[in-house]
């Protein structure tokens, strides 16, 4: 390892270590500093910032979600649990070589600018708070871990209360009364974890969401997407989608669910194979937002109440950098990646994308490592800028103003990515 590195790469989980395989094959030095003991980010159960818990699974097919270089085995199932996913990222930094490069236990507080006009990336070390000057620095920390609560909080409320960040396992639900609040993947595990050991279980739902299965018409649901994918633009996969899922479950209120607001494709995808049984068996009972509480009892927009001994907000995360004190979707990135006012700042996965994240951080950060390379030149401010609007205004009516700007289709972004670095290649 250079005693300088050329790139100082923040955070050893998918994103980093794809960041690290691309500047490696680019034959650029680099360090990557991470806050945990081993390299995996959010799917080290019990590492820092992670939510993972031990009944995780994929909820993109394998297939779909694997890295582009790196199959994971064809024997492994269609949606492999947390622990194989750590042990495939553990694989792939081995088999790459990308070990030697992490810094453990290095949480990183501050990334400024030099004199030179290169960066310094301050960390507390596990000895002594260190600086490290490098020519770029490349963020790939993600934005999943500092929970997003009820703001302003639900007052009156007794029962113990928690973030689905802290869930570990179903012993958490054991014997409650429990009421899970969110229509996001995490809600919908719980959920069902929780109809298998709790007294009591109710799904509280804001919003009607689309609750795909994980396998349709016999395949991953997943590949099913991606093949209309090459062949349609996403109006008609809209459609498309919404007709088969009709056909194959039945519309989300012929099973006590909510109408969902938007149309299939204009939010993240929520998939679960258990969720509509477990309702149709009566062992999760489905009720409208919460809209007051008093001791135990939680009351919901329809009027219902339930006595409750535990809310799991299922509320998702606010997508902080602190070490730059700013909100990820208020930075100005050109692709999601190259920052417009700072040269020499590269963000890799700071976005949500409809399908798996890991095949898009590795498109990222193959254009990070080619732009650091010379082999792929940027265009001009002023296109970058022009494009950047044009791109948020069609987020913008696709997913309305929920975090338009890291909105990104997958399919559609794996294309955009490749061709835009075959255009810009020199």
């Amino acid at each position: 390892m250079a005693a300088r590195p050329e790139v100082v790469v923040i955070g050893a989980g998918p994103a980093g270590l794809a960041t690290l395989k691309a500047l490696a094959d680019r034959g650029i030095d680099a360090v990557c500093l991470d806050a945990g003991d081993r390299p995996g980010g959010l799917w080290v159960l019990g590492g820092p910032g992670s939510g993972a818990y031990r009944t995780l699974h994929l909820n993109t097919s394998r297939t779909r979600t694997q890295f582009a270089d790196f199959p994971m085995p064809a024997d492994w199932p269609d949606y492999p649990s947390h622990d194989r996913i750590l042990d495939y990222l553990t694989a792939y930094a081995e088999k790459f070589g990308l070990r030697e490069a992490i810094r453990h236990r290095h949480v990183v507080t501050n990334v400024r600018r030099t004199d030179d006009g290169g960066w310094s990336v301050d960390a507390d070390g596990p000895s002594d708070r260190v600086s490290t000057p490098a020519r770029a620095v490349v963020v790939a920390s993600g934005h999943n871990s500092v929970p997003r609560w009820p703001d302003p909080p639900l007052a009156g409320l007794t029962a113990d209360q928690m973030h689905s960040h802290d869930y570990r396992e179903p012993a958490q639900l054991a014997g409650r009364r429990v009421l899970v609040v969110g229509g996001g993947n995490s809600a919908m595990d719980i959920a069902a974890d929780a109809s298998n050991v709790a007294a009591r279980t109710i799904l509280s739902l804001r919003r009607g969401v689309w609750v795909v299965p994980k396998y349709l018409f016999g395949r991953p649901s997943d590949t099913l997407n991606g093949a209309l994918a090459t062949r349609l633009p996403w109006r008609l996969r809209q459609a498309v989608s919404q007709t088969m899922l009709r056909l194959a479950t039945g519309h989300p209120t012929a099973h006590g669910l909510p109408a969902p607001r938007h149309g299939f494709l204009q939010d993240h995808p929520t998939l679960s194979d258990v969720l509509v049984s477990r309702v149709g068996h009566g062992e999760i009972t489905v009720r409208g937002a919460v809209v007051g509480a008093s001791g135990s009892t939680v009351e919901f927009a329809d009027g219902s109440r339930e006595e409750v001994d535990l809310v799991v907000w299922c509320t998702g995360y606010r997508p902080q950098i602190p070490f730059l004190d700013v909100e990820g979707d208020q930075v100005p990135l050109y692709r999601h990646v190259f920052h417009l006012d700072e040269p020499g700042l590269y963000f890799v996965g700071l976005m949500q994308s409809t399908g798996s994240a890991l095949p898009i951080v590795e498109s990222q950060a193959r254009l990070v490592a080619a732009h650091l390379a010379g082999r792929y030149v940027l265009p001009s401010r002023e296109r970058q800028r022009a494009d950047r609007a044009a791109r948020l205004r069609q987020a913008h009516r696709r997913w309305g103003d929920r975090r338009t700007a890291m909105r990104i289709d997958f399919d559609a972004y794996q294309k955009l990515a490749a061709d835009e670095l075959r255009r810009g290649t020199r």
